[in-house]
């Protein structure tokens, strides 16, 4: 991205009442960031969500000269810009409507592989939940998945050390900006994690870790994973939010059980009571549930389905499949350009129609 449109796009993302949604809206419009700070009010005023209010926070003369600054940092700093078009940016965080205008990165982050997964939990992990996590990731080596978390207490900082212990990439996902780690105790740990991944924050870098941050951390934390684990979890926490956000992206989620009388299993037990998470008690269930043991597609062949009506864009995705076999619900999404959100629809209305059926694992293929 050239440094004036990056300035451009931080500038937007300063402007008050000017989220990821309303911004991606204005950029869609336009063409480009620049494009919108270009623009006559009077020309946006006519986009639908464009109020009065947000355009004057819009051409807030404030607004790019912070957005300078906050460039001068992230070239100082040796930052990454990963903006919500650009390759750089997280493929399954793209199809999320709102999914952050902007994200910064350090370290030695690699997105090729599409193996992400995101563990949480408790910030107070109790020694069955750590042996657990432990071996869980051990487990999933051969597998190579990229571990994704918040670098908080507990479950969060343990996911991080066993990934790295296990020589896997592993992404934390900070609440506030790179001036600062939070909680100060796991600066000591910034290295390896660098070393073996690295660091997303959407935050610019003198910004705290305030209270409705972590919120915002949490919709990255499950909107870049193809799955979210929940390892321990009392029966209100952030990590149920978590679990919640991952739901309504249609990824898959899953708990680890435990006892009843434990305070720290109640949230996971609700959660696979409610049917918002699938069981988890070992490595092999996460495998089996995503396919991840499933053998390079195999040629064969398909007759069409005759005298079906479909919309345009099912039969883009029931091309797709055609020509592809069994693919996860986020590559469809990808390739065939429509959000998870839209999809979800229409999937299920093609299913009703008979001409797909879903797979374990979010896989969907088209009948025969």
């Amino acid at each position: 991205m050239l440094e004036e449109e990056l300035i451009a796009v931080l500038a937007l993302q300063k402007a008050k009442g000017v989220g990821d949604i309303i911004a991606k809206k204005l950029i869609a419009h336009c063409g480009s960031a620049q494009n919108v700070l270009a623009e006559k009010k009077s020309i946006l005023a006519k986009i639908n969500g464009i109020g009065s209010v947000v355009l004057n926070h819009l051409f807030d003369k404030t607004n790019l000269s912070a957005a300078e600054k906050e460039f001068t940092y992230i070239q100082k700093n040796k930052l990454t810009a990963c903006y919500y078009q650009n390759e750089n940016y997280p493929s399954r965080l793209k199809q999320c409507i709102d999914g952050p205008l902007l994200i910064f990165q350090d370290g030695n982050i690699n997105l090729e592989n599409p193996r992400v997964i995101s563990i949480v939990g408790t910030r107070k992990m109790t020694l069955y939940g750590r042996d657990f996590v432990n071996q869980f990731i051990e487990e999933l080596t051969p597998y190579n998945p990229i571990i994704v978390s918040g670098f908080a207490y507990g479950v969060d900082i343990t996911a991080h050390k066993a990934a790295v212990k296990n020589k896997l990439q592993t992404i934390a996902v900070l609440a506030h900006g790179f001036e600062q780690i939070y909680p100060k105790v796991h600066k000591k740990y910034v290295h390896e994690v660098n070393e073996n991944g690295g660091f997303y924050s959407e935050f610019w870098y003198n910004e705290d870790p305030l209270q409705n941050n972590f919120l915002k951390r949490n919709r990255i934390v499950a909107g870049m994973s193809e799955a979210t684990i929940i390892i321990e979890s009392a029966e209100r926490g952030g990590s149920l939010v978590t679990a919640d956000i991952a739901n309504s992206y249609s990824r898959d989620v899953f708990a680890v059980p435990g006892k009843t009388t434990d305070s720290l299993s109640k949230g996971c037990n609700n959660l696979i009571k409610m049917n918002k998470a699938g069981i988890l008690t070992s490595a092999k269930d996460l495998v089996e549930a995503l396919n991840w043991e499933l053998k390079s597609k195999q040629p064969k062949t398909i007759q069409k389905q005759l005298f079906i009506d479909l919309s345009k864009e099912e039969q883009t995705v029931f091309d797709y499949l055609l020509s592809s076999g069994k693919m996860y619900i986020d590559s469809i999404a990808l390739d065939c350009n429509i959000p998870v959100y839209k999809l979800a629809t229409l999937l299920f209305n093609m299913e009703m129609k008979g001409v797909i059926r879903p797979l374990q694992g979010k896989l969907f293929e088209v009948i025969n």
